[in-house]
């Protein structure tokens, strides 16, 4: 919106030096803005058959896109493409020169311009495109990469060329030796069909780079090009959530209710109609952008016009929350006919907060083995009925002795390379090969997919995954988490002792937790119960305790020794005053509602300017305090992360083989039998 606004300026007649000066941003970069308003304005109004050919290629070398050209002349996007091309005006791509001239660059670097000469060279092998994921942003950042990096090596592999379309030129898909040729270019429809009818691929995979690219699965099916894996209409069956419900009811896997809005009126019935609290969500989003738990009729309006925002060319999803249910992720790969379910992970957080700020541990600590088998099976279901080929995430919630699904998402998750790396074998990886052509069946026979098809509830060690938050870049923001995703990184802890695993991801992650000192405790009355075993073993280990009014009587009945502490509206020294003196250590602070996230802010905001961890769920609370425990307990012995799954696959082999090796060992010797 700035950027629109620049451009509105300069429009209005104010100067490139006073807008620079205004906005802060380079003269020279306002100079190519104005450039482009100048543009757009001399073609406003005009029809989009009266322009010629000259008229087009220096729009283009202006800079300004089909879908530019398109709102000026009144036109769609694919329009302004199609007479584009009957006039002739199509880019050429460059080599970029990573010699600085001195030498004949051979690189295969690529960058699309509307000049003359074409600097592409043929291929000597099939050539299949891979659709990066763009510029980092919330939640589609670097783990999208992993999987489009190990996408291209398993291409190279299988024998093919392995074309990258990536902007981003700080992550590893842009680096010289990753594929066989890379193309700077946005991630739209008109760069990508470009470069695909300069390359002219056997297919293109757009299952890697997150939202972006599935984006363009259908417009790539209509221009002719094979999207590899999973198709357009397969993709659409699971983000249609109307579709996805009569999937759902047909294969009889419970889901919340919910209902589809495109006006505040209809949210309204179906919010009434299912029952407060509520998620609501646009469609097609990735990182839970402008999703929110709403839970009175008034605040209801207002998410929705947000949420309508976020994605206009889509109806609002509203689906009841399941509050206090366990959030379950699951990844895997399906080759059209056999599963291979990667691992199920078990939210350390309730459902609710998003799976990108959430922590999550494999092997699940609390699910059973029958609500394992329940979650493979629908796994297995789904996949089959959505037609997948290639990847498959679903994100399902345990609450009541049922497992309910929430979403499925045919592509890449972020949880991708966490999972691959827990159990040692890369998912993304699988999937290119099933995409190539090999069958999970084959792939198990290589090496490549693990003999136990359960090996993710077998292994030796937790892993657990720990998002990395930015709220001390960003002094007054509320550190709560909620369904739009927050979290800028994630890490990963690894041990044989779980609370170890969990005590080495809140280090990673930045949020070590104190072995000692003050901890203040206000929770929401649902969490008053359940609080006060963690509080009692953080009384044990010599933590001194402070609590305001409502948790304090609750901890003081269960005979806790803690100290009563005033809130900000009761005047006096309050609590934030003594976080700001750094007097104390750690915070735990669960809201509930709407109400209670306003009255916890100033204790939040607080904690994250002094740089006191705070932790705004009670599951959080219990993983805490084992990560307290491990931490008191002393340091480990540092291993490398592939150790862990080398010494669980060593462990693995049958009796049997290990009895027949031993034996012929002896044997060696020349030992009698």
């Amino acid at each position: 919106r700035r950027l629109h606004l620049v451009e509105e300026a300069l429009l209005a007649g104010h100067g490139v030096a006073a807008v620079a000066a205004a906005s802060r941003i380079d003269p020279w970069f306002v100079d190519q803005i104005a450039q482009i308003a100048e543009g757009v304005s001399a073609l406003a109004g005009r029809r989009l058959d009266d322009l010629e050919a000259r008229e087009l290629l220096e729009a283009k070398r202006l800079g300004l896109s089909d879908a530019r050209l398109g709102v000026a002349t009144g036109e769609t996007e694919g329009a302004v493409r199609d007479r584009r091309e009957a006039l002739g005006v199509r880019p050429v791509f460059k080599t970029v020169d990573t010699c600085g001239g001195e030498f004949p660059a051979v690189t295969p670097y690529h960058y699309s311009t509307y000049e003359e000469e074409d600097e592409v060279r043929p291929a000597a092998r099939p050539r299949v495109v891979i659709l990066g994921a763009g510029p980092n942003r919330i939640g589609q950042g670097i783990e999208f990469d992993y999987a489009c990096v190990h996408a291209a090596f398993a291409l190279e592999d299988a024998g093919f060329e392995s074309v990258m379309v990536n902007s981003n030129p700080e992550t590893v898909s842009t680096d010289y030796d990753t594929a066989s040729r890379l193309y700077f270019e946005p991630l739209t429809a008109e760069d990508v069909l470009a470069v695909c009818r300069a390359e002219r691929p056997v297919g293109v995979i757009v299952q890697f780079g997150g939202q972006t690219p599935l984006r363009l699965a259908r417009t790539l099916q209509e221009e002719g090009f094979a999207v590899l894996g999973t198709s357009a209409d397969a993709i659409d069956l699971a983000e249609d959530r109307g579709r996805f419900a009569q999937i759902l009811a047909e294969l009889q896997i419970p889901a919340p209710p919910h209902g589809e809005a495109r006006t505040p009126a209809e949210a309204g019935e179906i919010a009434a109609r299912i029952g407060y609290p509520v998620v609501v969500r646009p469609s097609y989003v990735l990182g839970g952008r402008a999703m929110e738990i709403v839970y009175e009729p008034e605040d209801l309006e207002a998410f929705v016009a947000t949420a309508a925002a976020a994605s206009p060319d889509h109806p609002v999803l509203i689906d009841r929350f399941l509050e206090g249910a366990i959030e379950v992720d699951v990844d895997a790969v399906c080759d059209g006919n056999e599963v291979f379910v990667g691992a199920v992970m078990e939210h350390i957080e309730e459902a609710g907060v998003h799976s990108g700020d959430s922590s999550c541990a494999i092997p699940p600590p609390t699910l059973s083995d029958g609500e394992l088998d329940e979650v493979e099976d629908i796994t297995r279901r789904l996949a089959h009925r959505l037609g997948v080929h290639g990847l498959l995430n679903l994100q399902l919630a345990v609450k009541d002795e049922r497992v309910w699904v929430l979403e499925a998402n045919p592509r890449a998750s972020r949880t991708v390379p966490f999972v691959s790396k827990v159990i040692g074998s890369s998912l993304a990886r699988i999937a290119t090969m099933v995409l190539a052509g090999r069958t999970i069946d084959q792939l198990r026979a290589d090496g490549l997919v693990p003999a136990d098809p359960r090996r993710y509830r077998h292994l030796p060690y937790t892993s657990v995954k720990a998002a990395v938050l930015p709220f001390d870049r960003f002094p007054g923001a509320d550190t709560i988490l909620g369904p739009e995703m927050r979290s800028t990184g994630e890490v990963m802890g690894i041990d044989a002792d779980p609370g170890v695993a969990l005590a080495k991801a809140l280090v990673a992650a930045g949020s070590s937790v104190p072995t000692s000192g003050t901890v203040f405790v206000s929770v929401a009355n649902r969490d008053k119960r359940a609080v006060v075993f963690p509080a009692k073993r953080l009384s044990d280990l010599g933590f001194r305790l402070l609590a305001t009014g409502g948790t304090a009587g609750v901890l003081q009945r269960a005979g806790i020794p803690v100290e009563r502490v005033r809130k900000v509206s009761e005047g006096g020294t309050s609590v934030v005053d003594l976080i700001r003196a750094g007097q104390v250590d750690l915070i735990v602070n669960t809201p509930f509602g709407r109400g209670a996230r306003s009255d916890g802010y100033f204790i939040r905001t607080a904690a994250a300017v002094a740089g006191v961890p705070c932790i705004t769920t009670l599951p959080g609370v219990f993983a805490a305090v084992r990560g307290i425990e491990a931490l008191r307990g002393g340091p480990t012995e540092p291993r490398s992360i592939q150790e862990y799954p080398a010494a669980a696959a060593a462990a693995a082999v049958p009796i049997q083989v290990r009895l027949d090796l031993d034996d012929a060992v002896v044997v060696g010797h020349g030992s009698e039998r």
